[in-house]
């Protein structure tokens, strides 16, 4: 299926810094061997061909010449029960920049050749061991930002998203198998008996529901995985600057008592209660000469249309004006969270009076107003209960339920409900059942994808070579 070097590969695993432990992984047909010529143990023995699978062993490293490089621990894994189904060797060294790199070039000089990235999970892949899917979930783990990124790439690495495609995918197939069936023997097989289609039809609607489920769910997984995409609006001097600075728990922004401070978008990513945020604080929107100022605006503008949630901050020792109403225009439609802020000053306004000033404008999201105090942190765990409202229904839950996270399983998933949908019209439309079964298998293909059982050469190299050196 694939054109692949089968070559014995090498790379350090660890990442390539100081520290107490490195690990050069060694995997292929000669990974024991190779090993075998540069590793003695405690005796000085070349033993390593007759160690059992998955076993341990103390010994040292050595240069052709025999002279110690380094004390190691060398652990030996047979296939097809390893990470990549291969030999596999893993050289516990110590951990210096210097020693692993010289532990490595000594592997080479050995036999085997310099791993490519991510080729240890593409071998993974190859020989059968994971689907695509499961694959694609190793580089989720090893970036999750949360909690929950965390707990749903685990999952899907042991198989959530794999395995409910297989179960659609195999109602599918049955349902064509069927059809094929009955067209090429229609005296066993009767396509035309009354209510056939009808049943079809609820079949691909069920199926159908299952895909568009998933689909749905790419939104909360890109939310809980990727963080919320929250902006930062308000007035000059209004304080958008120090909440940053409150929510990310660092003086990231420039605060000054001279309104227009933040002229360009400043971004930052912060946990805070279990929750990931990529919060952009933006330039203070107000009718300006200033060119400078004027472009800050704009891409304010952009970046609150991009955004998941806004974060509408109102000095309430300012009275509104014309510049109030030109923010509430931009943020029309958009999870709105209105903080009050500066709520331990004099306030000219009110709770009472932002919502009768709100009341006024059209296809406002506004979901709470909260009065705030940047400088004594006051207002912070209700704006966070307030988004876990917005978005998690109140909880962030750990359950059962199958996340999409990916965007190339979103746009697979979006294909196969295409064509479930063009499969729908020709049943309304009484075509004949060979339409059926061309658009089905199209779903099918689509869904495939996804698990790595429909895709080219390219698109693997191209999903792997993203992965880190080593993995």
């Amino acid at each position: 299926m694939y054109a692949e070097k089968r070559e014995t590969i090498a790379a350090i695993a660890t990442a390539v810094s100081d520290s107490g432990i490195g690990i050069v992984r060694i995997s292929g047909d000669e990974a024991i061997p190779v090993a075998d010529r540069i590793y003695r143990n405690a005796r000085g023995e070349k033993a390593l061909k007759q160690y059992d699978s998955h076993t341990i062993h103390y010994g040292f490293i050595v240069e052709e010449d025999g002279s110690v490089i380094d004390e190691v621990m060398l652990s030996v894994m047979k296939a097809p029960k390893s990470y990549t189904a291969e030999d596999t060797v893993e050289i516990n060294c110590h951990g210096g920049i210097l020693m692993m790199r010289k532990i490595l070039d000594l592997v080479i000089r050995s036999g085997a050749r310099a791993a490519e990235p991510g080729e240890f999970t593409k071998r993974a892949f190859l020989n059968g061991r994971i689907d695509l899917s499961e694959a694609e979930a190793v580089m989720d783990i090893i970036h999750a930002k949360n909690e929950f990124a965390l707990k749903s790439s685990v999952r899907q690495l042991k198989g959530s998203v794999s395995d409910t495609v297989k179960e659609i995918r195999a109602d599918l197939i049955h349902e064509i198998a069927f059809i094929e069936a009955a067209l090429d023997d229609p005296e066993h097989f009767d396509l035309e008996s009354e209510g056939y289609d009808e049943m079809l039809l609820r079949k691909i609607e069920k199926i159908d529901r299952q895909i568009q489920r998933l689909i749905h769910s790419a939104d909360d997984g890109r939310i809980l995985t990727e963080g919320i995409n929250t902006v930062i609006v308000g007035k000059p001097n209004a304080g958008k600057s120090s909440l940053l600075n409150v929510l990310v728990g660092e003086e990231r922004a420039i605060v000054t008592d001279v309104a227009g401070t933040t002229r360009d978008i400043l971004e930052e990513t912060v946990n805070i209660g279990g929750i990931l945020f990529r919060i952009l604080d933006t330039a203070g929107i107000r009718s300006t000469k200033d060119v400078v100022e004027k472009i800050g605006v704009e891409r304010a503008a952009k970046a609150v249309s991009e955004a998941d949630l806004v974060l509408y901050v109102i000095d309430s020792s300012v009275p509104f004006d014309e510049n109030d109403k030109k923010i509430l225009e931009m943020i029309k439609e958009k999870n709105t969270i209105v903080l009050l802020n500066k709520s331990d000053l004099s306030a000219v306004v009110s709770q009472d009076m932002i919502r009768s000033f709100l009341s006024g404008i059209k296809d406002l999201n506004v979901n709470t107003i909260i009065k705030t105090s940047t400088k004594d942190k006051m207002g912070i765990d209700l704006f966070l209960d307030t988004v876990r409202e917005i978005f998690f229904r109140g909880d962030i839950a750990y359950n059962d339920e199958v996340y999409i996270t990916n965007a190339r399983h979103k746009e697979a998933l979006q294909e196969a409900h295409e064509s479930l949908m063009q499969v729908r019209q020709s049943i309304e439309n009484r075509m004949p059942e060979d339409f059926y079964t061309i658009d089905m298998m199209s779903a099918y293909a689509s869904l495939g994808r996804i698990i790595g059982e429909e895709v080219g050469e390219d698109l693997v190299n191209e999903i792997f070579g993203k992965f880190c050196m080593g993995k």
